[in-house]
């Protein structure tokens, strides 16, 4: 796991660190090339969201999210964005190629392993896909298993670092 991504994942939800560092090694496990995963996104705060959600209607470009302040699983630190390192160098948003040569994109295979860990990826979503996008679709905690909305989370309460409570 490279630098930039340990100090992302530092900054998740404390409930999802260790799983977040588990799903990146066994991606790296099954990425036996030159390709490694990297997290280029983690949690994000209400402002970043709104200075993301202004590209395409308030400032120039093409729209990047859907999702208003509050309006991002990001925005409790419960979602990443990821890329391929290539020879820990470049990087890559490639969702086809192969760099393994193991007949299975290596894309495809992280995936899987963020499947297996019970996270969804926007790739799978009906309008707006977001490939790099994984995020937590529920959390197991004192209180249960907690299915995850934007909706619930904004009205949760926060401790003193500003992550809900579950």
């Amino acid at each position: 796991m490279d630098k930039v991504t340990s100090e992302r994942i530092q900054k998740l939800h404390p409930l999802v660190r260790d799983e977040v560092k588990q799903i990146i090694k066994e991606c790296d496990e099954a990425l036996t090339g030159r390709a490694k995963i990297r997290i280029t996104q983690g949690l994000r705060s209400f402002e970043e969201q709104e200075k993301l959600y202004a590209i395409g209607r308030i400032t120039s470009g093409k729209k990047v999210t859907n999702a208003k302040a509050g309006q991002s699983i990001h925005n409790y630190g419960l979602a990443i964005d990821i890329c391929l390192m290539i020879d820990g160098k470049t990087a890559s948003w490639d969702t086809v190629k192969d760099w393994d040569n193991d007949k299975i994109a290596d894309w495809d295979e992280c995936v899987k392993v963020f499947a297996r860990h019970g996270w969804d990826w926007g790739g799978n979503w009906k309008t707006f896909k977001d490939l790099p996008h994984f995020e937590k679709k529920s959390i197991s905690s004192k209180k249960g298993h907690i299915k995850i909305s934007w909706r619930k989370l904004l009205k949760m309460p926060k401790d003193e670092q500003n992550y809900v409570i579950f």
